[in-house]
């Protein structure tokens, strides 16, 4: 069979003493719990088969696939050795999940979603990364990013470091309605950014419900969530977008996204720089995006404890197995909401996010540094502990 280059991450079971196998684990292969399970984490460059796909499965030949944090988290350990993420995994596994690429191969039941037809070779293309199994209760309900069988692109099965990925039909989406925006290569570098900017999407819009134009809302965290969460929120007509994030480079990507204000929690006090910033409105959405709840929430609290904003939401976006020091009274007094938010599936987030994209939300200013897939291994290390590039995606001939 012919063969492609991958990048694989590999680690040792080894769970800790107060991890308990879940319904839904399988001993040694795949847990829902990946930091309390995994260890001694290592990537490689592998030489594997090319896939062979089924009649529902499209062959995509990747061109783009940008590292996501949690990419780096997989690969980077505790003091104990213990992976830092904290959901669900099954290695070893070809990581990647933020990508784009051309049609190489169609099943013959792989069909577009838009056009009904199936899949033409060489149609540029996108996927989600939750593969969701449409028969349980929750993907009835409407809620994929919560299926009970979910699997997950670049975390439980092969994703997108590499040559080819193979993906079902369900979660391919069309990028052509892209080309009329985007020069030539470019098509592929806004496509590999359509999973992450359907995460924020998720986010702000269908877990922690829009915004009204006039809004003020704050983002903590200028990674590539906090920042594609920006110029969603401007392009839904927030009056002032604030982001709040320790790195200068990071706060000049987010005034490139369409920040209003920026604020450099490290040296500014969070709460009063919200409240001056906003005639001590406040704002109405808060989108936790650095991973830290357990050191940002308290500052948080204290905005929507101080401000005018009544009804205020803070949504949970990065994940974390910290514990948060909620105080009720807060969310009871000033009528505030806290909701969580998962994945990117569902909704019509990945088309709204393209077509978004096609009428002129550009989001590939994210991309700061392009690198080879042989490269992928040692950006994703760099990352671990270098926060001056913002999304680094590997692009393939």
């Amino acid at each position: 069979m012919a063969k492609m280059k991958s990048v694989v991450l590999s680690a040792r079971w080894d769970p800790k003493k107060s991890f308990r196998l879940g319904s839904k684990d399988v001993e040694g292969k795949l847990t829902y719990l990946g930091s309390q399970a995994w260890r001694n984490p290592g990537l490689k460059i592998v030489e594997k088969d090319i896939p062979e796909i089924s009649p529902t499965e499209v062959l995509i030949k990747v061109k783009a696939c940008g590292i996501c944090g949690s990419d780096v988290h997989m690969a980077q350990s505790d003091e104990e050795g213990y992976i830092w993420y904290p959901g669900l995994t099954a290695f070893p596994c070809t990581l990647g999940h933020e990508f784009s690429g051309i049609v190489a191969k169609a099943g013959k039941e792989a069909i577009n979603k838009g056009s009904g037809k199936r899949y033409n070779e060489g149609e540029a293309v996108t996927a989600e990364e939750m593969l969701w199994c449409a028969s349980c209760r929750p993907c009835a309900d409407g809620y994929p990013n919560h299926c009970e069988r979910l699997q997950e692109l670049g975390f439980s099965c092969d994703g997108a470091f590499a040559e080819y990925v193979k993906v079902d039909a369900r979660y391919v989406w069309s990028l052509e309605e892209l080309r009329g925006s985007y020069k030539s290569e470019d098509i592929f570098l806004a496509g590999s950014l359509v999973e992450p900017t359907s995460v924020a999407y998720n986010a702000v819009i269908e877990r922690g419900g829009g915004i009204r134009p006039g809004d003020n809302v704050v983002i903590l965290g200028g990674g590539p969530i906090g920042l594609a969460a920006v110029a969603i929120l401007k392009r839904a007509g927030a009056a002032k977008v604030i982001l709040s994030e320790p790195s200068q480079e990071r706060r000049e990507r987010g005034k490139i996204m369409g920040a209003d204000s920026v604020i450099d929690p490290s040296k500014e006090d969070f709460s009063e720089r919200v409240l001056e910033l906003t005639q001590d409105m406040g704002a109405k959405l808060y989108l936790e995006a650095t991973g830290l709840p357990d050191k940002v929430f308290a500052d948080i609290e204290e905005t929507i404890w101080r401000g005018k904003q009544i009804n205020s939401t803070v949504v949970i976006v990065a994940r974390s197995a910290k514990k948060i020091p909620l105080t009720g009274e807060v969310f009871q007094v000033r009528r505030a909401s806290l909701v969580g938010s998962q994945g990117h599936s569902g909704h019509g987030t990945f088309p709204r996010v393209i077509s978004s994209m096609a009428a002129g939300m550009d989001t590939t200013p994210l991309i700061t540094k392009k690198i080879t897939l042989k490269e992928v291994p040692e950006n994703i290390v760099l990352l671990q502990t270098d926060r001056k590039e913002c999304k680094i995606t590997a692009v393939l001939d």
